[in-house]
Protein backbone atom coordinates (compact mmCIF):
# COMPACT_ATOMS: atom_id res chain seq x y z
CA UNK A 1 0.00 0.00 0.00
CA UNK A 2 1.38 3.25 -1.45
CA UNK A 3 2.37 5.21 2.24
CA UNK A 4 0.23 8.47 1.50
CA UNK A 5 -2.82 6.76 0.03
CA UNK A 6 -2.21 4.44 3.54
CA UNK A 7 -2.54 7.96 5.87
CA UNK A 8 -5.33 8.91 4.10
CA UNK A 9 -7.46 5.54 4.38
CA UNK A 10 -6.41 5.64 8.18
CA UNK A 11 -7.86 9.08 8.66
CA UNK A 12 -10.85 8.53 6.85
CA UNK A 13 -11.18 5.56 8.95
CA UNK A 14 -11.39 7.86 12.21
CA UNK A 15 -14.75 8.49 11.18
CA UNK A 16 -16.15 5.79 8.71
CA UNK A 17 -16.33 2.47 10.24
CA UNK A 18 -15.92 -0.87 8.06
CA UNK A 19 -15.95 1.57 4.84
CA UNK A 20 -12.04 1.18 3.58
CA UNK A 21 -13.40 -0.50 0.57
CA UNK A 22 -15.84 2.56 -0.35
CA UNK A 23 -13.17 5.05 0.99
CA UNK A 24 -10.20 3.25 -1.21
CA UNK A 25 -12.53 3.55 -4.78
CA UNK A 26 -13.10 6.76 -3.40
CA UNK A 27 -9.31 7.69 -4.25
CA UNK A 28 -9.13 5.52 -6.65
CA UNK A 29 -11.63 7.67 -9.32
CA UNK A 30 -9.87 11.21 -7.35
CA UNK A 31 -6.73 9.99 -8.52
CA UNK A 32 -7.64 8.51 -11.80
CA UNK A 33 -9.19 12.23 -12.39
CA UNK A 34 -12.41 10.91 -12.24
CA UNK A 35 -16.23 11.24 -10.32
CA UNK A 36 -18.16 8.75 -8.40
CA UNK A 37 -21.86 8.35 -8.35
CA UNK A 38 -22.85 7.18 -5.09
CA UNK A 39 -26.13 5.18 -5.05
CA UNK A 40 -27.78 3.92 -1.55
CA UNK A 41 -30.45 4.62 0.95
CA UNK A 42 -30.48 8.12 3.32
CA UNK A 43 -28.31 8.18 6.40
CA UNK A 44 -25.51 5.32 5.64
CA UNK A 45 -23.23 8.10 5.61
CA UNK A 46 -22.57 9.59 1.59
CA UNK A 47 -22.19 12.94 2.59
CA UNK A 48 -19.89 11.85 5.48
CA UNK A 49 -17.33 9.99 3.42
CA UNK A 50 -17.26 13.15 0.89
CA UNK A 51 -16.27 14.84 4.34
CA UNK A 52 -13.77 13.15 5.67
CA UNK A 53 -12.13 12.51 2.05
CA UNK A 54 -12.15 16.22 1.20
CA UNK A 55 -10.53 17.51 5.20
CA UNK A 56 -8.23 14.81 4.99
CA UNK A 57 -6.58 15.45 1.89
CA UNK A 58 -6.91 19.33 2.57
CA UNK A 59 -8.66 20.27 -0.14
CA UNK A 60 -11.92 22.76 -0.46
CA UNK A 61 -15.73 20.76 0.37
CA UNK A 62 -18.77 22.00 -0.86
CA UNK A 63 -22.05 20.62 -1.34
CA UNK A 64 -24.93 21.17 -3.97
CA UNK A 65 -28.55 20.22 -2.42
CA UNK A 66 -30.44 19.52 -5.75
CA UNK A 67 -34.01 20.17 -5.89
CA UNK A 68 -36.59 20.11 -8.76
CA UNK A 69 -36.07 24.15 -8.85
CA UNK A 70 -32.61 24.26 -8.09
CA UNK A 71 -31.06 26.42 -11.60
CA UNK A 72 -27.78 26.36 -13.83
CA UNK A 73 -26.58 29.52 -12.35
CA UNK A 74 -27.25 28.41 -9.09
CA UNK A 75 -24.91 25.27 -9.47
CA UNK A 76 -21.83 27.60 -11.72
CA UNK A 77 -22.61 30.98 -10.70
CA UNK A 78 -24.04 33.82 -12.16
CA UNK A 79 -23.07 37.16 -13.30
CA UNK A 80 -24.22 40.14 -11.06
CA UNK A 81 -24.44 43.86 -12.17
CA UNK A 82 -22.29 46.42 -9.74
CA UNK A 83 -23.61 50.09 -10.04
CA UNK A 84 -20.79 51.48 -8.06
CA UNK A 85 -18.50 49.92 -10.70
CA UNK A 86 -20.90 50.12 -13.79
CA UNK A 87 -19.68 46.40 -14.51
CA UNK A 88 -20.54 42.76 -13.96
CA UNK A 89 -19.11 40.64 -11.17
CA UNK A 90 -18.80 37.02 -11.69
CA UNK A 91 -19.98 35.24 -7.95
CA UNK A 92 -18.33 31.68 -8.12
CA UNK A 93 -21.13 28.91 -7.92
CA UNK A 94 -20.28 25.60 -5.43
CA UNK A 95 -19.28 23.98 -8.25
CA UNK A 96 -15.89 25.94 -8.46
CA UNK A 97 -14.64 24.37 -6.03
CA UNK A 98 -12.00 20.90 -5.23
CA UNK A 99 -14.43 18.16 -4.01
CA UNK A 100 -18.35 18.63 -4.87
CA UNK A 101 -20.74 16.54 -3.12
CA UNK A 102 -23.75 17.10 -5.63
CA UNK A 103 -26.72 15.37 -3.12
CA UNK A 104 -29.88 13.82 -5.16
CA UNK A 105 -28.30 14.58 -8.08
CA UNK A 106 -31.54 12.60 -9.73
CA UNK A 107 -34.05 15.44 -8.27
CA UNK A 108 -33.06 18.07 -10.51
CA UNK A 109 -34.18 18.73 -13.76
CA UNK A 110 -32.25 17.52 -16.83
CA UNK A 111 -31.04 21.16 -17.84
CA UNK A 112 -29.56 21.56 -14.18
CA UNK A 113 -28.13 17.90 -14.17
CA UNK A 114 -26.05 18.58 -17.56
CA UNK A 115 -24.96 22.46 -16.06
CA UNK A 116 -23.24 19.62 -13.39
CA UNK A 117 -22.13 17.27 -15.89
CA UNK A 118 -20.56 19.50 -18.11
CA UNK A 119 -18.33 20.69 -15.86
CA UNK A 120 -17.31 17.53 -14.88
CA UNK A 121 -16.48 16.18 -18.36
CA UNK A 122 -14.47 19.82 -19.21
CA UNK A 123 -13.37 20.79 -15.85
CA UNK A 124 -14.63 24.40 -16.99
CA UNK A 125 -17.64 26.40 -16.40
CA UNK A 126 -19.00 28.96 -19.66
CA UNK A 127 -20.87 32.02 -18.31
CA UNK A 128 -21.80 34.66 -20.26
CA UNK A 129 -19.41 33.65 -23.17
CA UNK A 130 -16.58 33.40 -20.76
CA UNK A 131 -14.99 30.00 -19.70
CA UNK A 132 -13.87 29.58 -16.15
CA UNK A 133 -11.45 26.98 -15.38
CA UNK A 134 -12.43 25.04 -12.49
CA UNK A 135 -9.51 24.93 -9.90
CA UNK A 136 -7.67 21.41 -9.80
CA UNK A 137 -8.18 18.69 -8.07
CA UNK A 138 -11.07 18.55 -8.91
CA UNK A 139 -13.72 15.66 -7.50
CA UNK A 140 -17.66 15.49 -7.82
CA UNK A 141 -19.36 12.48 -5.47
CA UNK A 142 -22.70 12.26 -6.80
CA UNK A 143 -26.00 10.81 -4.77
CA UNK A 144 -29.02 9.48 -5.88
CA UNK A 145 -31.50 7.70 -3.40
CA UNK A 146 -32.84 4.42 -5.00
CA UNK A 147 -36.33 4.26 -3.46
CA UNK A 148 -38.10 7.48 -4.27
CA UNK A 149 -38.38 7.10 -7.67
CA UNK A 150 -41.15 9.83 -7.80
CA UNK A 151 -40.36 13.33 -8.60
CA UNK A 152 -37.13 12.21 -9.76
CA UNK A 153 -35.41 13.00 -12.83
CA UNK A 154 -33.23 9.71 -13.48
CA UNK A 155 -30.11 10.19 -15.52
CA UNK A 156 -30.22 9.47 -18.99
CA UNK A 157 -27.17 6.76 -20.34
CA UNK A 158 -25.12 8.90 -21.94
CA UNK A 159 -24.60 11.27 -18.65
CA UNK A 160 -24.51 8.09 -16.46
CA UNK A 161 -21.34 7.36 -19.00
CA UNK A 162 -19.57 10.51 -17.35
CA UNK A 163 -18.90 8.94 -14.08
CA UNK A 164 -15.81 6.50 -13.20
CA UNK A 165 -17.55 4.68 -10.58
CA UNK A 166 -20.62 3.54 -9.05
CA UNK A 167 -20.51 2.61 -5.44
CA UNK A 168 -23.12 1.25 -2.98
CA UNK A 169 -22.16 1.77 0.23
CA UNK A 170 -24.58 -0.89 1.96
CA UNK A 171 -25.68 -0.53 5.87
CA UNK A 172 -23.24 -1.65 8.47
CA UNK A 173 -22.62 -5.15 10.19
CA UNK A 174 -23.81 -5.72 13.90
CA UNK A 175 -20.68 -4.80 15.58
CA UNK A 176 -19.74 -1.52 13.12
CA UNK A 177 -23.07 -0.30 14.07
CA UNK A 178 -22.55 -0.64 17.85
CA UNK A 179 -19.24 1.79 17.04
CA UNK A 180 -20.59 4.25 15.18
CA UNK A 181 -22.99 4.81 17.98
CA UNK A 182 -19.87 4.59 20.94
CA UNK A 183 -18.07 7.22 18.61
CA UNK A 184 -20.99 9.35 17.84
CA UNK A 185 -22.33 9.36 21.77
CA UNK A 186 -19.71 12.69 22.83
CA UNK A 187 -19.30 14.11 19.75
CA UNK A 188 -19.40 14.12 15.91
CA UNK A 189 -15.65 12.43 14.65
CA UNK A 190 -15.72 14.61 11.58
CA UNK A 191 -14.67 17.74 13.62
CA UNK A 192 -11.77 16.32 14.78
CA UNK A 193 -9.66 14.81 11.81
CA UNK A 194 -7.23 17.04 9.91
CA UNK A 195 -5.65 17.02 7.08
CA UNK A 196 -2.76 14.37 6.13
CA UNK A 197 -2.02 15.60 2.63
CA UNK A 198 -1.69 18.43 0.61
CA UNK A 199 -3.21 19.56 -2.06
CA UNK A 200 0.03 19.45 -4.17
CA UNK A 201 0.46 16.24 -3.20
CA UNK A 202 -2.84 14.77 -4.79
CA UNK A 203 -1.87 16.71 -8.05
CA UNK A 204 1.17 14.50 -7.71
CA UNK A 205 -0.12 11.60 -7.15
CA UNK A 206 -2.10 12.40 -10.37
CA UNK A 207 0.77 12.23 -12.51
CA UNK A 208 1.85 9.30 -11.19
CA UNK A 209 -1.01 7.15 -11.46
CA UNK A 210 -0.70 8.56 -15.45
CA UNK A 211 3.31 6.82 -15.52
CA UNK A 212 1.96 3.47 -13.99
CA UNK A 213 2.31 0.54 -16.90
CA UNK A 214 -0.09 -1.34 -18.79
CA UNK A 215 0.50 -3.95 -20.30
CA UNK A 216 -0.60 -4.66 -23.75
CA UNK A 217 -2.50 -8.51 -23.41
CA UNK A 218 -4.31 -6.56 -19.93
CA UNK A 219 -5.53 -3.76 -22.38
CA UNK A 220 -6.48 -6.63 -24.72
CA UNK A 221 -8.51 -8.08 -21.59
CA UNK A 222 -10.16 -5.09 -21.19
CA UNK A 223 -11.15 -4.96 -24.51
CA UNK A 224 -12.52 -8.19 -24.40
CA UNK A 225 -14.31 -7.21 -21.45
CA UNK A 226 -16.06 -4.63 -23.08
CA UNK A 227 -16.82 -6.18 -26.66
CA UNK A 228 -18.87 -9.06 -24.43
CA UNK A 229 -20.91 -7.09 -22.91
CA UNK A 230 -21.78 -5.73 -26.05
CA UNK A 231 -22.27 -9.55 -27.11
CA UNK A 232 -24.21 -11.11 -24.49
CA UNK A 233 -27.82 -12.19 -25.04
CA UNK A 234 -29.22 -10.31 -22.41
CA UNK A 235 -27.98 -7.02 -22.83
CA UNK A 236 -29.68 -4.36 -24.82
CA UNK A 237 -26.66 -1.63 -25.17
CA UNK A 238 -23.12 -3.02 -24.12
CA UNK A 239 -20.42 -0.18 -22.44
CA UNK A 240 -19.13 2.11 -25.03
CA UNK A 241 -15.16 2.50 -25.53
CA UNK A 242 -14.99 5.42 -22.79
CA UNK A 243 -15.54 2.89 -20.30
CA UNK A 244 -12.76 0.67 -21.80
CA UNK A 245 -10.61 3.71 -20.94
CA UNK A 246 -12.06 4.37 -17.77
CA UNK A 247 -11.57 0.94 -16.43
CA UNK A 248 -7.80 1.06 -17.77
CA UNK A 249 -7.66 4.64 -15.89
CA UNK A 250 -9.18 2.97 -12.48
CA UNK A 251 -6.44 0.15 -12.84
CA UNK A 252 -3.96 2.07 -13.31
CA UNK A 253 -4.82 4.15 -9.31
CA UNK A 254 -5.92 0.60 -7.87
CA UNK A 255 -2.45 -0.66 -8.69
CA UNK A 256 -0.81 2.93 -7.57
CA UNK A 257 -2.69 2.57 -4.54
CA UNK A 258 -1.32 -1.26 -3.98
CA UNK A 259 2.19 0.38 -4.31
CA UNK A 260 2.59 -0.68 -8.09
CA UNK A 261 3.86 0.80 -11.38
CA UNK A 262 2.35 -1.83 -13.00
CA UNK A 263 -1.81 -3.01 -13.47
CA UNK A 264 -2.14 -6.87 -12.81
CA UNK A 265 -5.46 -8.53 -14.78
CA UNK A 266 -6.57 -8.64 -10.84
CA UNK A 267 -6.86 -4.92 -10.73
CA UNK A 268 -9.50 -5.14 -14.19
CA UNK A 269 -11.44 -7.93 -12.43
CA UNK A 270 -11.79 -6.23 -8.90
CA UNK A 271 -12.45 -2.94 -10.63
CA UNK A 272 -14.87 -4.46 -13.55
CA UNK A 273 -18.60 -4.42 -11.83
CA UNK A 274 -17.75 -0.13 -10.50
CA UNK A 275 -17.08 0.79 -13.80
CA UNK A 276 -18.99 -1.44 -16.43
CA UNK A 277 -22.45 -2.20 -14.56
CA UNK A 278 -24.08 1.09 -14.56
CA UNK A 279 -22.85 1.50 -18.45
CA UNK A 280 -25.20 -1.19 -19.65
CA UNK A 281 -28.97 -1.72 -20.44
CA UNK A 282 -30.19 -4.74 -19.93
CA UNK A 283 -33.46 -6.69 -22.14
CA UNK A 284 -36.41 -6.38 -20.29
CA UNK A 285 -36.64 -10.09 -20.44
CA UNK A 286 -33.43 -10.51 -18.47
CA UNK A 287 -35.03 -8.44 -15.55
CA UNK A 288 -37.50 -10.35 -15.42
CA UNK A 289 -35.69 -12.99 -15.20
CA UNK A 290 -34.01 -11.74 -12.49
CA UNK A 291 -30.67 -10.48 -13.28
CA UNK A 292 -28.99 -7.45 -12.71
CA UNK A 293 -26.25 -5.30 -14.09
CA UNK A 294 -23.73 -6.14 -11.59
CA UNK A 295 -24.34 -10.14 -11.94
CA UNK A 296 -24.03 -9.46 -15.56
CA UNK A 297 -20.72 -8.36 -15.42
CA UNK A 298 -19.70 -10.55 -12.69
CA UNK A 299 -20.96 -13.77 -14.86
CA UNK A 300 -18.85 -12.12 -17.96
CA UNK A 301 -15.14 -11.68 -16.07
CA UNK A 302 -15.60 -15.40 -14.65
CA UNK A 303 -16.30 -16.70 -18.12
CA UNK A 304 -13.53 -14.48 -20.34
CA UNK A 305 -9.79 -16.06 -19.83
CA UNK A 306 -7.27 -14.02 -17.93
CA UNK A 307 -4.05 -13.50 -19.57
CA UNK A 308 -1.10 -15.54 -18.79
CA UNK A 309 1.31 -14.46 -21.07
CA UNK A 310 1.80 -10.93 -23.23
CA UNK A 311 -0.14 -10.62 -26.03
CA UNK A 312 1.38 -10.54 -29.17
CA UNK A 313 -0.29 -9.20 -32.76
CA UNK A 314 -1.39 -12.11 -34.48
Amino acid sequence: MHHEVEKILVNIEKVMIGKRDVAELSLIALLAKGHVLLEDVPGVGKTMMVKALAKSVGLQFKRIQFTPDLLPSDVVGVSIYNPSTMQFEFRPGPLLGNIILADEINRTSPKTQSALLEGMEEASVTIDGNTIEIPQPFFVMATQNPIEYEGTYPLPEAQLDRFLLKIKMGYPSQDEEMDVLRRAEKSAPIHTIQSVVTAEQVLKMQELVQQVHVEDNVKFYIVQLARTTREDSRVYLGVSPRASIALMKAAQAYAFIKGRDYVKPDDVQYLAKFVFSHRILLKPEARYEGFTEEMIVERIVEHIPVPVKRYVDQ
